[in-house]
This record gives C-alpha cells, sequence and structure tokens, in this order.
C-alpha cells in the first residue's frame, strides 16, 4: 500500500517549480506555474488530512482561491474587464 507520508515530498518539489514558473515574465509560464500550483495545493491537501494538519488543510484552500485568481488576472482579457 502506498504511504501517504510520502506525498509532502512531490507536493514540495511542485512547489518549487510553481514558484520558478510563476515569477517567469512569460505568459504560458506563468499559467504553468499557477497550474502547478493548484496540483501542489491537492497535493498538501491529501497529505494534510491524512495527517491532520488541518490548518495546513485550510491554508492550501485559500491558497488556491488566490491561484484562480491570479490565473485569472494573467490572462489580458479577463484583467481588462476588471
Amino acid at each position: 500500500m502506498f504511504d501517504l507520508d510520502l506525498i509532502q515530498w512531490p507536493a514540495m518539489l511542485v512547489t518549487i517549480a510553481a514558484s520558478y514558473f510563476t515569477a517567469s515574465s512569460a505568459k504560458q509560464r506563468r499559467e504553468w506555474g499557477f497550474r502547478l500550483f493548484l496540483l501542489s495545493n491537492v497535493l498538501w491537501v491529501a497529505w494534510g488530512w491524512h495527517d491532520g494538519a488541518w490548518a495546513l488543510v485550510a491554508l492550501q484552500f485559500v491558497l488556491a482561491a488566490m491561484n484562480i485568481r491570479g490565473m485569472r488576472r494573467n490572462d489580458p482579457e479577463v484583467s481588462a474587464k476588471q
């Protein structure tokens, strides 16, 4: 059976990659960064739920909302309307 404690390592690596891509000046790389951040949110929630780290789980929901906002603002057509 898969040990859910191991999820924290891919979650950390995906979060680092997301940070790198989100800091890019290229729109497409930023888009990938936001997608990777959402993947990392899912991974952290899975690990936090398994480990009972409820503050981490709550934080990931807030960060996911901020990542969705970032994705929308990264799109010039959407951010021009706001």
